[in-house]
């Protein structure tokens, strides 16, 4: 979906032509092709469903109101008429109402939220007083709204409050908004832009998951290999000390929302080590790493190498360094990766770090929470491999277990993000809401599963998807996805086990699969060529269902609600 165009509509009560302008013309991924709606006509759009102007399926749209064009009595407030607020939140609710006449016809909505002008002063000292101000009401009205919106997997409310922060006095021009019905000003509009585009890239699947550090003077001040690790500048009664351990905690947050931190530095590694588990003021210890590379080879090098023994792609990867050669030699080398200009004041990385717009998700799940730990349970385990030997015999010491479910309520959240995420192992890269993978898996013909892996170093969560849908006597793998994290451990033989299995106990004879090509799921398709399966025409599997599919040793599988044989 990443190299598709997505396709939007813009509706709003005034000129939005400049953000359609902005969003068409930036060059950032996800690349989209949008229209304005004509101004002021929001709710006839919303009222009729039908309409023209929906006869075609949107990627995503936007609907961007000023909050007295469709909630009549907020106009009042601005008045200073006194109104009551129950009546100003039933007429929020009917706007949510209107909005959700469209859940159909667009994949994902985004609705900014009400702001008022900045010139206007509303009560003063009074506008946060509750039944009048006007701040007040105006935050009630935009907590209403988001509750209401909650309800629906795809409608997001965007905080356009911070584009009017960020642009200052820009932000409004009475002047524009007469002779161009222009509500705000082009600096909201450029501010509008990244905040869609970064919500965009999460709906797609193109956020990114590891921040690559430097260490000498980007996470502690000093060189650690001339001054020792006691003599490196890090928290104590100092300005830029103080900052590097703030730094670090807010890197530990990341941690917490589900960001991996990997390391990439010309250093000794021993005496990098040491400092990063001995200093008594470092926040960021060695097993809040999924990995590094410490030496004194080339950097951009270095990740790529880092990359692909995280079974991740550069295009996950934000790499921060306090030195502007090395940075520009990787933006150079390694285009997917995201190289931002970094403060060289180093009591502005904590807010240089905040201000990144490319770590967006739409939902989180208990293994996004718990990613950062799975990967260190991934370098631990790489570590026993390499003392193990054969990869059949490392297996076998993993005790892993794989557990099978069908689709159910409690892991859709995490089942959807799985399918629009998951790049590399994926067979057809389809992409779907969770209502349309609801109403997809409940279709007659239709089967979906999803795998959780564990093993004695802990959880992986839920990692895999696979789906059937058969008609007489054939069957069609639709889904076959798999998260890197366990690729190449035979979940992936275990998956078609499942599969196989299930199709055997309602008489199918045969079962297909075809490879649809991405830039990104060649992993996919070198699977499928050595998993046994017939191969023909290069992008065709298909397995008779008579023969038998061994499910691997090592692996304890637990089926919970598959009607499959073992």
């Amino acid at each position: 979906m990443a190299s598709e165009k997505l396709r939007g509509i813009l509706l709003s009560d005034f000129n939005i032509q400049n953000l359609a302008g902005y969003l068409n013309n930036n060059q950032d991924e996800p690349e989209v092709e949008v229209k304005a709606a004509p101004f002021g006509q929001v709710i006839p759009l919303l009222v009729d469903p039908n309409g023209e102007i929906w006869q075609e399926v949107y990627d995503f749209a936007v609907i961007w109101t000023m909050p007295e064009s469709v909630v009549p009595s907020f106009q009042k407030v601005l008045n200073f008429e006194p109104v009551d607020i129950q009546t100003i939140l039933g007429e929020v609710d009917e706007f949510t109402t209107l909005l959700k006449n469209i859940q159909d016809k667009v994949k994902t909505l985004f609705v900014p939220s009400w702001v008022f002008p900045t010139y206007h002063r509303g009560w003063g000292v009074l506008d946060s007083k509750s039944g009048f101000g006007t701040f007040n009401i105006l935050m009630q009205m935009n907590l209403r709204l988001a509750q209401n919106l909650d309800e629906s997997g795809h409608f997001f409310v965007l905080n356009s409050q911070k584009w009017i922060e960020q642009s200052g006095k820009a932000s409004f021009n009475p002047k524009m908004y007469y002779m161009g019905k222009i509500a705000v000003g082009n600096s909201v509009f450029i501010e509008a832009m990244n905040d869609i585009r970064a919500a965009l890239r999460a709906v797609t699947g193109l956020s990114k998951k590891l921040i690559v550090l430097d260490l000498d003077d980007t996470l502690w001040g000093g060189i650690v290999g001339d001054l020792g690790w006691e003599n490196i500048r890090l928290g104590g009664h100092d300005p830029i000390g103080e900052a590097f351990v703030d730094f670090q905690k807010t890197l530990k947050t990341f941690t917490n929302r589900g960001l991996l931190l990997g390391i990439v530095s010309k250093n000794e590694e021993d005496i990098a080590l040491e400092a990063i588990n001995k200093h008594p003021e470092m926040v960021l210890r060695g097993d809040d790493f999924a990995g590094w590379r410490i030496n004194w080879q080339d950097k951009a090098q270095n990740i790529v190498d880092l990359v692909r023994d995280l079974n991740l792609g550069l295009q996950s990867v934000v790499f921060i360094d306090d030195n502007p050669v090395e940075r520009a030699r990787v933006r150079e080398a390694l285009p997917e990766v995201l190289v931002p200009e970094w403060p060289v004041d180093k009591m502005l990385y904590k807010s240089a770090l905040l201000s990144l717009n490319c770590f967006d998700t739409i939902a989180v799940s208990q293994e996004d929470l718990a990613r950062s730990k799975m990967y260190v349970s991934e370098r631990k385990r790489k570590s026993l491999k390499d003392k193990v030997g054969s990869l059949d015999d490392w297996l076998v010491t993993l005790d892993m277990k794989v557990e099978v479910n069908e689709l159910n309520a409690v892991d859709l959240a995490r089942t959807a993000q799985l399918l629009n995420k998951t790049n590399q192992m994926n067979l057809s890269t389809r992409r779907m809401t969770e209502q349309e993978l609801t109403d997809w898996a409940g279709e007659p013909g239709h089967k979906l599963w999803t795998f959780r892996v564990s093993d004695k170093f802990g959880e992986s969560g839920l990692t895999g998807i696979a789906s059937l849908e058969n008609e007489n006597n054939e069957g069609r793998i639709v889904d076959f996805i798999l998260s890197c994290r366990v690729m190449g451990r035979k979940v992936e033989e275990t998956m078609l086990y499942t599969v196989f299995g299930y199709a055997g106990s309602i008489g199918l004879e045969k079962i297909i699969a075809r490879y649809l090509p991405t830039p990104k799921n060649n992993p996919c398709l070198k699977f499928f060529k050595v998993s046994g399966l017939k191969a023909s025409g290069g992008d065709l599997f298909s397995w008779e269902v008579k023969n038998s599919f061994q499910l691997p040793r090592h692996i304890n599988l637990v089926k919970n609600t598959v009607a499959a044989d073992d």
